[in-house]
């Protein structure tokens, strides 16, 4: 068969593949919303900027300090983290008791503030970052022709992706940081120190951010705007799984990814709103989302 519903099937699988490698990048931001959201409470609106800085210091790392690709997975991630340990510390923790609006404020504030850095010190024409020499070319499958590269996206963003989920909802850690969202008092009482595994999980999730930056750096251009572009999206998409449910967020990324790559073929014009479309209907028949808890 050479085509699918009157679409030739390269034509076909190619949308699909890139809905899927969409859905990789959607699946894992929205992970790290999710998981900052849940645990916290707190509407992260800098993670797009995050995200922009996990490819920036992947970048800046190969060009000013001869770092590869391979150690800018761990050390990008590491480096973010850890200014979001102290965007936690100097201004979150302040919020934890007030209204959700507030923390969004912040966090919309500061996104500006570091996309602007950002912009000042390199505009936004945008600067390449190669794909690894182990990850470069393709395989030719016949049907289609399959870059290493975006396969690995796609199974790397799978297993961290699914892997932070097990840990959050399967292990002693993850009961504790359950636990610490319902009643951190009393997982004080049991010598647990609930501050600093709060500012911890805030910082895992920033560092998820800038860990598909790092990804992204060799696919798309690494620029200042890179995060702003793709967050409104990302919230749609933890809205659609449900504020703070984890395994949501997955399945919902992965899902939007490819319902959005598909579009492009059936229907180009609806593949920017198509997304939106699906939260405005799934809002009307479950506000709390498809995985989501009512309240």
């Amino acid at each position: 068969m050479s085509e699918v519903f009157g679409i030739p099937i390269q034509a076909f699988l190619g949308q699909l593949l890139i809905g899927l490698i969409n859905g990789s990048f959607y699946a894992i931001l929205s992970l790290g919303l999710a998981v900052i959201f849940g645990l916290l409470n707190i509407i992260n609106f800098t993670h797009g900027a995050q995200y922009m800085m996990g490819a920036f210091v992947a970048w800046m790392g190969l060009k000013y300090l001869g770092i590869n690709y391979w150690a800018a997975l761990l050390l990008s991630p590491l480096v973010v983290g850890l200014t979001g340990v102290v965007i936690e510390r100097l201004c979150l923790r302040r919020l934890y008791q007030l209204d959700h609006l507030y923390g969004l404020l912040l966090t919309f504030g500061l996104a500006l503030v570091v996309e602007g850095l950002f912009r000042q010190g390199y505009g936004i024409s945008g600067l390449s970052y190669p794909v690894p020499k182990l990850l470069q070319g393709g395989e030719n499958l016949g049907f289609m022709y399959l870059p290493i590269y975006r396969a690995w996206v796609v199974v790397a963003s799978l297993v961290v992706c699914f892997g932070t989920w097990y840990v959050i909802e399967r292990t002693k850690l993850g009961a504790y940081l359950r636990a610490g969202t319902e009643n951190p008092r009393l997982l004080q009482a049991f010598g647990i120190n609930v501050p600093v595994m709060v500012t911890l999980t805030y910082g895992f999730g920033v560092a998820l951010a800038a860990f598909a930056g790092v990804l992204a750096a060799p696919i798309y251009q690494v620029n200042p705007v890179m995060g702003s572009n793709l967050v409104i999206v990302v919230f749609a998409v933890v809205v659609i799984g449900g504020m703070g449910s984890i395994f949501g967020s997955i399945v919902t990324g992965l899902g939007l990814g490819v319902v959005e790559g598909l579009t492009k073929v059936f229907y180009p014009e609806a593949s920017a709103v198509v997304v939106f479309v699906i939260m405005a209907l799934v809002l009307l028949v479950r506000p709390a989302g498809l995985f989501g808890r009512e309240a």
